[in-house]
């Protein structure tokens, strides 16, 4: 039997226990692969009588997951009571999810899971429980480094079938970017970047275009220095190392249809440099890839929608979508593909 895909539950105040709860349904008209759900049983099952929704499940270990999955929804329980009700976030939403995201790395790092997927969590609610990191993907490589004794340095790709942008910085405020881009760093991650294209993805040699920091990247110093002093010199060296690198290019003429043909990834400078193109093509099913990791880890690319949870009207196809592409890297499925 192969090893299923562990998923967690995300802020249980949001709409992950709801688009998990749809998306098992719907497992066999969208393709998901077998995964369980890290989860506290009852919680679920409350969420689940919210929700107006018939389903059975079936508390396992992560090696049963596969057996049970398509007459059950298999659910690994943490014996954390979770108390938050939709769209109100209590005291028991932070350790809850922090364990959960802390079972998924482990279980995967010890091979009883194939891959991790993880539901949206609410920063603001981590950051008043004493959550350190900026993020969701930060920490994740925190706590990879604190398992396996090496941290490795994560890189956030969100991947659609029309685009796949990487942030060379991530969470920043605007005013703090420039000081943070080095050529090291747009070099690093331009390795990583081409290295998990290659192995993960099989492209072959993969084409990485990178975006200019200021507007017209630069115009020759004019808009600004960092463009000729940072960006260029990174993609000369990532060249001198044989990857297909290129930039500074103007980030405006970037995303449209032809321009996106001559490219794999567009590396940009900064959030929603990066968010913003792809969000507008694939709001529904854009996929967060966390490259650098010894794992595979893919996340839905929406928030926790605190308005709609409970409801049932949010959408569960960014999250069929992560579960596919996880599969997929793990080279497991067919390419991934829409809804």
């Amino acid at each position: 039997m192969q090893r299923a895909l562990a998923l967690t539950l995300g802020e249980p105040a949001g709409i992950g226990p709801d688009i998990t709860l749809k998306v098992w349904l719907r497992r066999k008209e969208l393709g998901i692969p077998p995964f369980y759900v890290i989860s506290d049983p009852e919680f679920l099952a409350r969420r689940c009588s919210r929700l107006d929704l018939e389903l059975a499940m079936s508390v396992v270990e992560p090696q049963a997951a596969g057996a049970v999955f398509e007459s059950r929804l298999p659910v690994v329980s943490l014996d954390l009571p979770v108390t938050a009700e939709p769209g109100l976030p209590d005291a028991s939403s932070a350790p809850f999810v922090i364990a959960a995201i802390r079972r998924a790395a482990e279980d995967v790092l010890a091979n009883r899971a194939a891959a991790m997927v993880t539901n949206p969590v609410a920063k603001s609610v981590l950051y008043r429980n004493g959550f350190a990191e900026p993020g969701h993907t930060e920490h994740l490589a925190k706590l990879v480094g604190a398992i396996t004794g090496r941290t490795p340095q994560p890189v956030m790709m969100l991947w659609s079938p029309e685009l796949a942008v990487v942030p060379v910085t991530i969470h920043l405020p605007l005013r703090d970017v420039a000081g943070q881009l080095t050529v090291e760093l747009l070099v690093t991650t331009g390795r990583i970047v081409a290295r998990d294209l290659s192995e993960r993805f099989g492209i072959r040699n993969p084409r990485l275009a990178f975006a200019g920091l200021n507007p017209h990247a630069g115009e020759d110093g004019a808009l600004g220095a960092e463009d000729a002093a940072i960006v260029a010199p990174a993609v000369q060296q990532l060249r001198a190392e044989r990857i297909d690198a290129r930039g500074p290019l103007p980030a405006d003429t970037m995303f449209h249809a032809r321009a996106r043909t001559s490219y794999d990834a567009a590396l940009c400078m900064y959030h929603d440099q990066a968010l913003i193109p792809i969000k507008t093509l694939a709001f529904d099913h854009a996929v967060n890839v966390t490259l650098g990791l010894p794992l595979v880890r893919t996340s839905p690319d929406h928030g926790t929608a605190f308005d709609i949870a409970g409801t049932g009207s949010a959408s569960e196809a960014s999250l069929a979508a992560a579960l596919r592409l996880a599969h997929r890297l793990i080279g497991a499925g067919a390419p991934a593909t829409s809804d």
